[in-house]
C-alpha cells in the first residue's frame, strides 16, 4: 500500500512529500465512518520509510528494514481526513538516531493547517522473534 503522491524534498534530516489518497473512496485505511485522522501516523511512517530508503540509496546501501513502534505526543487537529480537498503535505524531521532506532519529528498539515503532529520512534533492522 503505498499512500504518499509525490516526493517533495528531502535531505538527510528531513522529508517532504506529498498525498492526494485521503480522498479515495478505495484508500485501504477508510472505515464506514470515512479515513480518519489517526491514519495520519501511516502518512508520515511511509514518509520516514521512504526517507530511510533514500538515505541508504545516497550511501550505497539497501535500507533497512524497520517497524514504526511507537507514536507519542500526537495531536489532531481534525476528526476526518477524507472531507479535506486538495493535497496533504507530510513533513518528517529526523530528531536523532543511530543504527537501531530513529527518532522522528512528524507533521501532516493540509492548506497550511495542522492536521495531525507528534514524534515516531522506529527500530531499524530488527528480526521478529518467533
Amino acid at each position: 500500500m503505498c499512500l504518499l503522491a509525490r516526493l517533495e524534498h528531502w535531505d538527510a534530516e528531513r522529508i517532504v512529500c506529498s498525498a492526494t489518497s485521503h480522498r479515495d473512496a478505495a484508500n485501504p485505511l477508510r472505515t464506514a465512518s470515512g479515513l480518519l485522522a489517526p491514519c495520519a501516523i501511516e502518512y508520515a511512517a511511509q514518509a520516514m520509510a521512504l526517507h530511510g530508503a533514500l538515505i541508504g540509496q545516497e550511501a550505497g546501501s539497501a535500507a533497512s528494514p524497520g517497524f514504526l513502534a511507537s507514536a507519542r505526543g500526537v495531536q489532531f487537529h481534525r476528526l476526518r481526513l477524507d472531507d479535506l480537498a486538495g493535497e496533504l503535505r507530510i513533513e518528517a524531521q529526523r530528531q536523532a538516531g543511530d543504527a537501531q532506532q530513529i527518532l522522528y519529528h512528524f507533521r501532516v498539515q493540509h492548506a497550511g493547517q495542522p492536521v495531525a503532529e507528534g514524534r515516531a520512534a522506529v527500530v531499524l533492522n530488527t528480526p521478529l522473534s518467533a
